[in-house]
């Protein structure tokens, strides 16, 4: 029996052949949950965190395929083995082309199936949610599969451009990613680009060499060289001075540096990640940054969403901040009353995690029960609460989201998109003109 603890999520539409698969399955030890399609599948794994899947190719509805795509965009990273009794070498060529792991035709021999579930777990990263050493609190969907990535890209070497709002912990991401690589023993560096002069950044990032310019009374070695081996973090990179930009390209392009004042280039061995809240591309139509910079540090981008887009974090965020402040200000506290906490939870948040802790540390430091009350959150937040979407008004958001995801998916095709939906051409037709989608736009995307 396989000594491990992964989660293999299975989907066929025959009850009998997912029962066996089932058995299979756990009697290797795995955890096995099991989905009788693949809309259901697609609903499990907003709650479920599997380390593959394995899917039937013919089923009613949405098939294998489909769900694979519909899958890739929501957990790229999780492997994907497919079987079929309708297995064709064309099938095959199109899936492994797609980026599906395995294709297998059934009847399938257990010993083959076994060994292909064992490679395909070999190659996901090991999942932040397994870690021990996570540092960032998340059940939402969207930052679990951003950690999955991070987790992944930290294995490499490779530049990581991290974006987000305010607030929205880049550094910590960062930090994180850090922390995950074979550099994790080596410094970790950061530098706030926007919040040092043109002349002085130049300094702290090259170093400089004694009389270099007026106040260099002796050497200074830079961030790129102190911090050898490990990670340099270039935070607010948007904000860097053109000037810097190039400097910075020739360090990534040649890994030398050049300490003001000094004669001769020195090599160094870092890794880059950066930062911005800009968006750079329209930095670079406006001619404030470098186009071949921008490619040069953003082979990978980790995009933080707001928090706003996470709500569902707000109570576990809470919890943990209300932990760590308590301790700083040695009070004894429980947690916030019901309303405090909707009232958390409907705020709009333009300072993300960053304002939400702010405000629970004034709670805290005012708080006179073990309980921070609704009148304590009000005023902390000092604006209005939003107020979250009715019923209608979200159902009609997630329908336009649902139908335009079905466009994308099939290419503007409304037959295919129709039968995926389990709707009737004619009923689909409506469903799109009720939310003014043309499948003419769809095309080719």
């Amino acid at each position: 029996m396989t000594d491990t603890t992964s989660t293999i999520l299975i989907v066929d539409d025959d009850p009998t052949l997912l029962r066996l698969l089932r058995m299979l399955l756990q009697q290797e030890g795995y955890r096995v949950v099991a989905a009788e399609s693949a809309e259901r599948a697609l609903a499990l794994l907003q709650t479920e965190r599997p380390q593959l899947l394995i899917t039937d190719l013919r089923m009613g509805g949405m098939d294998g395929l489909a769900l694979f795509e519909a899958v890739r965009l929501s957990c790229p990273l999780l492997p994907v083995i497919i079987l079929t009794a309708h297995g064709t070498i064309p099938d095959a060529v199109q899936a492994t082309r797609k980026g599906v792991f395995g294709f297998l035709t059934k009847p399938y021999e257990a010993g083959a199936l076994l060994e292909e579930v064992r490679r395909a777990l070999l190659t996901g990263p090991e999942l932040p949610a397994e870690r021990h050493d996570c540092p960032i609190i998340t059940r939402n969907p969207a930052m679990r599969t951003l950690l999955d990535e991070a987790c992944a890209v930290a294995a490499t070497d490779v530049s990581v451009l991290v974006t987000g709002e305010t607030g929205t912990g880049k550094e910590l991401l960062a930090q994180t990613i850090h922390d995950w690589s074979p550099r994790s023993g080596r410094p970790f560096l950061a530098v706030n680009c926007a919040a040092i002069p043109e002349q002085l950044l130049e300094s702290e990032l090259f170093g400089h060499v004694r009389g270099a310019f007026t106040g260099a009374v002796r050497d200074h070695e830079g961030l790129f060289r102190a911090a050898g081996g490990g990670t340099v973090f270039l935070d607010e990179i948007g904000d860097m001075p053109l000037a810097l930009q190039g400097k910075m390209l020739r360090v990534l392009q040649e890994r030398r540096v050049r300490a003001v004042g000094a004669t001769r280039d020195v090599d160094v061995d870092v890794r880059i990640v950066s930062a911005t809240h800009r968006d750079l591309e329209v930095e670079i139509a406006a001619g404030r940054f470098r186009e071949d910079l921008f490619y040069r540090i953003n082979v990978v981008i980790l995009h933080l969403p707001p928090l706003a887009r996470r709500r569902d974090d707000i109570p576990l965020l809470v919890q943990h901040f209300l932990g760590t402040l308590a301790g700083k200000y040695r009070k004894a506290m429980a947690g916030v009353s019901e309303a405090a906490m909707d009232l958390l939870v409907r705020a709009p948040w333009p300072g993300n995690v960053r304002q939400l802790f702010n405000v629970l540390e004034k709670c805290v430091a005012l708080a006179t029960t073990p309980v921070i009350p609704e009148s304590l959150v009000e005023r902390a937040l000092n604006r209005p609460v939003e107020e979250l979407a009715s019923f209608d008004d979200a159902r009609r958001a997630f329908e336009c989201e649902y139908l335009s995801q079905l466009m994308r998916l099939t290419q503007g095709n409304v037959s295919q998109a129709a039968r995926l939906a389990k709707r009737n051409r004619t009923d689909f037709y409506a469903l799109l003109a009720r939310h003014r989608l043309e499948p003419a736009a769809f095309k080719g995307e």
